[in-house]
């Protein structure tokens, strides 16, 4: 049998476990621990000096080919073309309505600088007068009390009109019942569909001079009234139009915002003591603002297109003083008596006067931290 191998242990190892085994086979391995030093100094000079070791790092991958053709792992705008041929037929009747009635028009505005004759000359023949239309914009203080006008009605509007839909929103939205829902729905939006011409005569038979609340009024001992033709109270009753009218489109939008928010945020709320008003102010609120901010920029831009029909149907019982906004203003002065020149120069301020709405309310939202209708790059 093979003699066993012994190891000694050295008596002195440090105390962090390094140092180098004493045993061995061969000469001086433990008479004089000369072996022992040399070893435990190997060990000693190992562990102080520094090795590197050589990472390999990994290769970068290969940059993809740009474009779109075969070589480059894509399609061909043909076969991309051929592959959708179904959706772009779909959309072809829609792009044909939008040249036909929005962009083709366009060409149209060239008789703001021209002294338009529609009967005789035309626009090929009618004589060109730069900006002589514009000037007598600017030079005719009727146009800017009516502009004036539309402004205030469009501010009333946003004031009265604008909360309505968030707030019957947030009540719509706490009705356990889908089906209470649902006819809640169904009863704020069936309006939209009405006519101005609809919402007129309703109002006109609720509030008119021989209207239910005036008869009312009257059976019961008081002097009746007729807020239909009173000019002091048009823009508040144009405003209340409006929200009977509209309101149920916008709770519409603001339920589809709020079918969005996390139900773990409520819980949240609720489990840190939050209360009803609480978690409307801290949870549903915030989640709508960006909605918000997105409508109300949009409705600021339609600060000068308020309901054509609307005004128009009533502006002869208040009269013109009271309800004289810009688009009827330009169809009275400029349609109406054949100065097509002055009402495309009108038509055309009202754009600029709205993109130029647009981008200022952009800019308010982009520094609120909204989005608005475009992210801010």
């Amino acid at each position: 049998m093979k003699p066993r191998a012994t190891v000694t242990t050295d008596p002195d190892r440090t105390a962090d476990g390094a140092g180098a085994p004493a045993g061995g086979s061969g000469d001086g391995d433990g008479k004089d621990g000369s072996g022992t030093r040399t070893e435990r100094s190997r060990a000693i000079g190992t562990r102080g000096s520094r090795t590197t070791r050589k990472v390999k790092r990994p290769k970068k991958p290969a940059k993809a080919p740009t474009g779109t053709g075969p070589q480059a792992g894509g399609i061909t705008w043909r076969q991309r073309l051929r592959r959708d041929r179904t959706l772009v037929l779909m959309t072809l009747p829609a792009i044909a309505l939008l040249l036909l009635f929005n962009y083709i028009p366009l060409l149209g505005n060239i008789v703001a600088f021209q002294d338009y004759d529609v009967y005789d000359l035309g626009i090929t023949g009618s004589p060109f007068v730069g900006f002589d239309n514009f000037t007598r914009i600017f030079e005719d203080y009727r146009f800017w009390e009516v502009l004036i006008n539309t402004l205030v009605i469009f501010v009333t509007q946003l004031v009265l009109f604008f909360p309505i839909p968030i707030a019957i929103a947030l009540l719509v939205n706490t009705i356990m019942s889908a089906r209470v829902r649902a006819w809640v729905q169904a009863v704020v939006y069936l309006p939209h569909f009405f006519s101005w011409v609809l919402v007129v005569t309703v109002f006109q038979q609720m509030f008119g001079g021989a209207g239910l609340v005036a008869q009312w009024m009257r059976e019961h001992g008081h002097e009746g009234f007729d807020l239909m033709t009173n000019p002091g109270f048009f823009k508040f009753l144009v405003s209340a139009q409006a929200v009977w009218k509209d309101a149920g489109w916008g709770v519409i939008v603001f339920l589809a915002a709020l079918a969005a928010v996390n139900t773990d945020l409520y819980e949240a709320a609720a489990v840190d003591g939050a209360g009803r008003w609480r978690r409307m102010w801290h949870v549903t609120l915030p989640a709508l603002r960006p909605v918000i901010a997105l409508l109300l920029v949009l409705r600021v831009g339609s600060a000068l297109n308020l309901d054509f029909e609307q005004i128009l149907l009533q502006r002869d019982q208040v009269g013109a003083g009271a309800s004289e906004i810009l688009d009827t203003y330009i169809w009275w002065t400029g349609i109406k008596t054949g100065d097509f020149g002055y009402a495309a120069a009108a038509g055309i301020f009202k754009g600029l006067f709205s993109v130029a709405m647009v981008l200022g309310a952009n800019k308010v939202a982009h520094m609120l931290g909204e989005q608005g209708v475009y992210s801010k790059k």
